[in-house]
């Protein structure tokens, strides 16, 4: 079940891998992250220290769940995943030009995931010619649902 999504990485990159990957969290996230007050939108993902972190996702504190501690809404989170996978990605990104980016936070067998995309940037054209797809895509579908003699008023007579 998805929690909340990172449209803005599919328009801004080609997805070419997704990885699943447990985050280290501290109690009140988790109450917020449940209650729904995260957001994936301006966060990103990067290595350190032969580590996978993610940075720049905000997660707004509850006010009755955090009156005690001292919450950071958008600090460092340890990203858990296995070491091969940690090894194979830190290899793809530094060597291949590859961009580890956030695509989906969810739940999985009552733990919260988070989807990481293996990624290429888009360039400016590249971005224009998927929306340009997109939208033929669309008008497509609307054409054939729209079509005389496929709709309920042929198959009633």
């Amino acid at each position: 079940m998805s929690i909340v999504d990172n449209k803005k990485a599919y328009h801004d990159y080609f997805i070419e891998e997704r990885f699943e990957a447990g985050l280290s969290l501290e109690g009140w996230e988790v109450k917020a992250i449940r209650a729904g007050r995260a957001q994936l939108k301006e966060s990103y993902v990067v290595v350190r220290k032969a580590e996978i972190v993610l940075l720049g996702a905000h997660i707004t504190p509850l006010i009755t769940a955090s009156t005690h501690v001292r919450a950071d809404a958008t600090r460092t989170r340890k990203l858990l995943m296995h070491r091969e996978e940690i090894n194979r990605l830190v290899g793809k990104v530094e060597r291949a030009g590859y961009t580890l980016v956030p695509l989906n936070l969810h739940y999985s067998k009552g733990h919260i995931k988070l989807d990481i995309g293996l990624a290429k940037g888009k360039k400016q054209h590249d971005k224009r010619q998927s929306e340009k797809e997109r939208d033929w895509n669309r008008e497509k579908q609307r054409l054939l649902r729209d079509r005389p003699g496929s709709g309920r008023a042929a198959r009633s007579s």
